[in-house]
């Protein structure tokens, strides 16, 4: 189901609890959501539709992939600033980033994962697990 988008910014500083089996229709609200906006969003956190959990989707471009309880375990040395928007706030803002990035999750079918992304799609990954713990752009 679309979700409305939160914009509140001292709601969006609240870190998330970690995500469930029983949060899982979050992520298909998250995923339905980020396709209504796919024209200028390329991921969405929980907390973005009101929910504090720890759940993700990205869109590399190539596929959607909803994370649970995502979390960085390696990253690349090699860092680069960058200016990024974000559908709950307003404008865009520097940050820094990391080239690439190893993230263990789990899927939608509750199965472990570990996935490495380089290039853009970490970009997006660690702006939206930064989401989960409250940190803002």
């Amino acid at each position: 189901m679309i979700k409305n988008i939160i914009h509140d910014e001292d709601f969006l500083k609240q870190p998330s609890a970690p995500a469930t089996k029983e949060d899982i229709p979050t992520a298909w609200d998250l995923i339905d959501t980020l396709a209504f906006h796919k024209e200028h969003c390329v991921g969405m956190a929980a907390n973005m539709i009101g929910v504090l959990k720890n759940i993700i989707v990205i869109n590399t471009g190539t596929e959607t992939i909803a994370m649970l309880n995502p979390e960085i375990v390696k990253t690349s040395a090699k860092r680069y600033k960058t200016e990024e928007g974000c559908l709950s706030l307003n404008g865009e803002r520097e940050t820094e980033r990391f080239e690439s990035v190893e993230v263990k999750y789990r899927d939608m079918d509750w199965n472990k994962q570990k996935q490495k992304f380089s290039g853009f799609p970490a970009q997006i990954v660690q702006h939206e697990i930064d989401h989960c713990n409250g940190i803002l752009i």
